[in-house]
């Protein structure tokens, strides 16, 4: 597979910091986290843009964005979870994929290089385990 996007939901890239997944999608933390819990969604099936996705597929990233973002509330107490996606040139992965990120009053977040909040990157073991645990008691 020559797509990045397409290994990562897949499974196929190494290091991965899977935090769910089903026979659609996979949800990985992101390697450069705006925040700590910054996830991405990313459907398995290679897609570009939102307005190719099967309605099933679609579905199945809602209801991934709506479990995490209730998990990443639970577990970091954010102000507020920013859900977004780019498209088009603007899709660095080439891969469809939705970013979820717990944002805090003043955390001076823009989107351009990655802020490193205390080190969130090298702690991704951590945060991966935190939201699986969550994860298992809130959904199983």
């Amino acid at each position: 597979m020559e797509c990045l996007g397409c290994r990562i939901a897949n499974g196929i890239e190494p290091n991965l910091n899977i935090i769910f997944e089903n026979e659609l999608i996979t949800c990985v933390l992101d390697i450069a986290p705006f925040n700590e819990g910054h996830t991405l969604i990313l459907p398995k099936k290679h897609y570009l843009d939102v307005d190719e996705i099967d309605q099933e597929t679609a579905y199945s990233i809602m209801d991934a964005s709506q479990m995490l973002s209730t998990i990443l509330k639970h577990v970091y107490k954010p102000d507020g979870i920013r859900v977004s996606q780019d498209g088009g040139k603007f899709n660095d992965l080439t891969h469809y994929h939705m970013h979820l990120i717990p944002r805090y009053e003043g955390d001076g977040f823009t989107w351009g290089e990655p802020l490193h909040p205390d080190g969130a990157e090298k702690r991704l073991p951590q945060t991966k385990e935190k939201i699986i645990r969550v994860l298992n008691q809130l959904f199983n």
